[in-house]
């Protein structure tokens, strides 16, 4: 068995407001082209036909609730995108056992009420941020009880997707990034600065039992271990205005450290060695299989294909697979394994 915990979808009633209410055509023009995103029946076709052995975590696709509508409509785009969701595990469950909740971030009361309704009554095993919330940080206090109310009260993963525009520049003085730079090379990016800033604000500190799944396997992290580690030992040496020597000292781990307590998935576009470097740095406790889904050139099973070929090429132990292909989301969802009960606390007699 193998669990694929980030792949994505796009319920048609949500796929319909978008193209209602989002400005950003590419983005329009990407997702309406991409049949295996919201034709879910032809979905599981392909996953009966290719992969049987596969079972997917639903999330939703990109753009999020509060980029495709202001305060007074993401909650609503919200609660389309988690009924859609809820309603593919319902009628597929053996394909789609749980999906993630999608937040109306640039309204947090809101995000709460639909964090508290997706778990509570649609059966949400987590929920799905961005790496930030219309290029906001996502250590403002103002989201902070997002990430509160998952760890204290559902006790919940947070997965969280990478989101930088395409009219966010390459370079000062330019209209807008070229050669779509701003995703091939931009997410990564984003998805690193959002993971030093969560580190750096103390959040598992404050949350320590936080469970956090970045996208792309820790992103630069994992390959800029070294530089992070070293460069950030002398954090404050290169600042005049800021007082980081003191925060520093503060912390109760190193900053390196900090950084390993992040989950990490396999969506690598297939690249061995980069799975490796990635391993290396979180353990295979850490290390969760996901695809990203159908985002690859072949509009689906590409990236499923050579993400389970990129694990059997590095030659694992058979009990660090089973912790990659399924154990560890299992453990992060809170679900027992296929095919065993669960324990009886009833005695039978002899």
């Amino acid at each position: 068995m193998k669990i694929d915990i980030f792949n994505h979808v796009m319920p048609l009633p949500y796929l319909d407001m978008m193209k209602q209410h989002l400005k950003d055509q590419g983005i329009l023009k990407r997702m309406s082209n991409l049949r295996m995103l919201w034709d879910i029946e032809a979905r599981v076709q392909m996953l009966d036909d290719k992969f049987p052995d596969v079972q997917q975590v639903l999330t939703l696709s990109l753009p999020s609730p509060e980029l495709v509508g202001g305060p007074e409509l993401s909650p609503e785009l919200a609660r389309i995108a988690n009924d859609g969701m809820a309603g593919m595990v319902a009628k597929w469950p053996k394909k789609f056992p749980a999906f993630v909740a999608s937040l109306p971030m640039n309204n947090v009361p809101a995000a709460l009420e639909e964090m508290d309704r997706a778990i509570g009554k649609l059966g949400a095993r987590g929920v799905q941020i961005c790496t930030s919330v219309n290029g906001r940080a996502l250590d403002e206090p103002e989201f902070f009880p997002v990430f509160e109310r998952a760890v204290k009260k559902h006790d919940v993963p947070i997965w969280m997707h990478p989101a930088r525009p395409a009219n966010r520049p390459d370079y000062t003085g330019e209209p807008k990034s070229k050669y779509e730079i701003w995703q091939v090379l931009g997410w990564p990016f984003e998805t690193s600065v959002a993971m030093s800033r969560l580190v750096f604000s103390a959040f598992f500190e404050k949350l320590p039992t936080m469970r956090l799944i970045t996208h792309h396997c820790g992103a630069m992290i994992p390959f800029f271990s070294g530089r992070a580690e070293t460069l950030w030992a002398q954090l404050g040496s290169r600042s005049a205005d800021e007082n980081y020597e003191e925060l520093l000292k503060s912390m109760k781990k190193k900053p390196i450290d900090y950084f390993k307590m992040f989950y990490a998935d396999t969506v690598l576009g297939g690249s061995a060695s980069a799975l490796r470097c990635g391993l290396d740095f979180f353990g295979a406790d850490k290390v969760v299989f996901a695809s990203d889904c159908p985002f690859d050139p072949e509009g689906g099973p590409m990236f499923i294909r050579e993400g389970i070929r990129s694990v059997e090429e590095l030659k694992l132990s058979a009990a660090d697979k089973r912790k990659i292909y399924f154990g560890n989301a299992l453990k992060l969802l809170k679900m027992p394994e296929r095919g065993k009960p669960k324990k009886s606390s009833r005695r039978t007699r002899p």
